[in-house]
């Protein structure tokens, strides 16, 4: 009978151990899926856009969109983000397919990206846009009047947001278009075409005229005298996220909108293109 009992006891013993050592391995794997929860979201950014987006001297990723996703990421400790430099075409393919969870490119709003990406409510920046032009033509300041002088644009792929642009004034004055022939490539070169009068405007964002031309090191420095760079429009910019992101998505909006309210984005804003277009934010009409 003693017998009987104290093997009752050293098995109840041993049963208690196993769901104690069970329970301790539970917890256990609870703290490290706790410690888990941390989910990695891959960031693509156009790493030869200057200044929106580039790689730095040291090889780390900068830019106004690239610095203001970092504040992002610091707002969002459930998320880190790995910051992957490619191509423009690359990260458009990349984020429609989930390679990517988001993209920066200093990208517009346009309907046909709707289909592909999540926009979020709340855009990321502002970009200066305007034309190209040779210093003759220095006095030519809007769209209205580069179509009435009949002046010809350098081609735009229909894809690129800045068509759209272009495409969207040509539909609300369709008595004084723009002439706008649809590109075979993502972008030309419109400093170089405007230079050989091949057309004689181009449209460009401003931060990536002012690195080409303005900058001393510029690779068409030598061309300072000779073209200008006069803005007819400024416009919002968007991180574009993968249709499956829309959790993540909302949680960008609360961080960016704090970060606005704080105006960290103003301060990043000068940084990277000598100007505070937030000033102007209550003329932006798109």
């Amino acid at each position: 009978m003693k017998t009987l009992k104290l093997f009752s006891l050293l098995f109840g013993l041993s049963i208690f151990g196993l769901l104690v050592g069970c329970g301790s391995h539970s917890t256990s794997e609870n703290a490290s899926d706790s410690n888990g929860d941390v989910r990695k979201i891959k960031v693509a950014y156009d790493q030869a856009s200057k200044p929106i987006s580039w790689l730095d001297n040291a090889g780390n990723p900068t830019g106004y969109d690239v610095e203001a996703m970092k504040l992002v990421d610091k707002l969002l400790p459930e998320y880190e983000f790995e910051f992957v430099g490619t191509t423009s075409d690359d990260l458009l393919v990349g984020v429609s397919q989930g390679k990517y969870q988001v993209g920066v490119k200093n990208a517009f709003w346009t309907e046909e990206r709707t289909e592909k990406f999540i926009y979020p409510k709340e855009f990321l920046g502002l970009s200066s846009i305007g034309l190209v032009l040779k210093q003759e033509n220095a006095q030519i300041n809007s769209l209205e009047e580069f179509a009435s002088a009949g002046m010809t644009l350098a081609p735009i792929a229909a894809n690129n947001a800045q068509y759209t642009v272009i495409d969207e004034y040509n539909q609300k004055n369709p008595d004084n278009p723009v002439k706008l022939k649809a590109g075979d490539t993502f972008s030309v070169d419109v400093i170089q075409w405007v230079n050989e009068a091949r057309v004689d405007g181009g449209v460009i964002i401003e931060g990536p005229f002012e690195k080409q031309v303005l900058a001393k090191d510029g690779p068409y420095h030598n061309l300072v005298n000779e073209v200008v760079y006069n803005e007819f429009n400024v416009i919002k910019t968007w991180p574009l996220f993968n249709m499956k992101e829309q959790k993540f998505a909302d949680a960008y909006d609360e961080a960016i909108q704090k970060l606005r309210d704080e105006k960290k984005l103003n301060d990043l804003m000068i940084e990277f293109y000598n100007r505070d277009l937030f000033e102007v934010l209550d003329q932006v009409e798109r």
